[in-house]
């Protein structure tokens, strides 16, 4: 599939459009992670129900939303979902088609979160585990080249 191809974040855009919100960013990812999961499970609901028609919209939001944040993989997975339940509608099909691709779309949308997570709070990922520990290196025996 075309979206398997493409980068979960692009970075270099990312930084662009980060720098175009500034202060906001932080806010708006808030909002991204929010209406990602309710549109997640929306999607989830309408493929259980096999509705073509409730795919749409959440999809379409997905889809959107996902681009604002250079999630290229993410967005590519809500237009294949969108478009795909939109001629579904027209030819009046269910979606089964969609199984799939609605099964990756959480994992992908849990490790762009986790991208864009990292990428808002870089110490985070450097932060060292047990608070108040000394880390040290392990010395090598006495009178031993370790």
């Amino acid at each position: 599939m075309l979206h398997q191809q493409s980068d979960l974040v692009d970075f270099t855009e990312l930084a662009r459009a980060r720098a175009e919100l500034g202060a906001a960013y932080l806010r708006i990812l808030s909002y991204f992670k929010e209406d990602g999961i309710k549109s997640i499970h929306e999607i989830e609901e309408a493929m259980r129900t096999r509705n073509a028609t409730a795919l749409v919209r959440p999809a379409h939001t997905l889809k959107g939303e996902s681009a604002q944040f250079c999630a290229h993989r993410l967005s590519a997975l809500a237009e294949t979902i969108e478009m795909t339940a939109r001629r579904c509608v027209e030819m009046h099909e269910t979606p089964d088609e969609l199984i799939e691709t609605v099964v990756a779309l959480r994992p992908c949308f849990s490790e762009t979160v986790a991208l864009l997570d990292r990428d808002a709070n870089p110490l985070a990922a450097r932060r060292p585990t047990g608070f108040g520990r000394r880390v040290t290196a392990p010395q090598p025996s006495f009178g031993r080249a370790g």
